[in-house]
């Protein structure tokens, strides 16, 4: 398997509510999803919501609600806009768990919480400087594609 994470599917209660969460938070639907789907093109990846009833179905097994002990992370380019990110968040309706704060390695982070209980990190990391079109990398974005 080639690393790489193409989608990312969150099981939702309500697809209309969700998908209007992240819409308030300014993005935008992609094109040509089937009924019972909502997608947002992000870079290089998509974020997939779905019904969590149909997703357990096809999975053939109960899931628990929410993220767990997973975290989805979007970095941005300086530490002030993880307090716009928040902000927007808040006012979507987000369950703010941890105002932005500086943390232990130099970073500048917040977390939230969307409708179904799926936690997201807003980060600024001066040692990992977002790519011209906001790629992300580890050590810092210089261009090059895990192969």
């Amino acid at each position: 398997m080639r690393q790489r994470v193409h989608l990312i599917t969150l099981g939702v209660a309500d697809l209309d509510s969700s998908a209007a969460f992240y819409e308030a938070l300014d993005w935008r639907r992609a094109d040509g999803c089937p009924p019972g789907l909502v997608a947002f093109d992000l870079y290089g990846a998509t974020l997939g919501l779905y019904p969590k009833a149909d997703l357990e179905r096809d999975i053939g097994r109960a899931l628990p609600a929410g993220s767990g002990a997973l975290t989805l992370a979007c970095n941005v380019r300086d530490r002030h806009e993880v307090t716009d990110v928040i902000e927007a968040a808040r006012v979507a309706g987000a369950d703010i768990l941890c105002e932005p704060r500086d943390v232990f390695w130099g970073g500048h982070v917040a977390y939230f919480a969307d409708p179904d209980g799926h936690i997201w990190e807003v980060a600024y990391n001066p040692a990992a400087p977002l790519g011209p079109e906001d790629q992300f990398c580890w050590s810092g974005f210089g261009g090059e594609v895990p192969q």
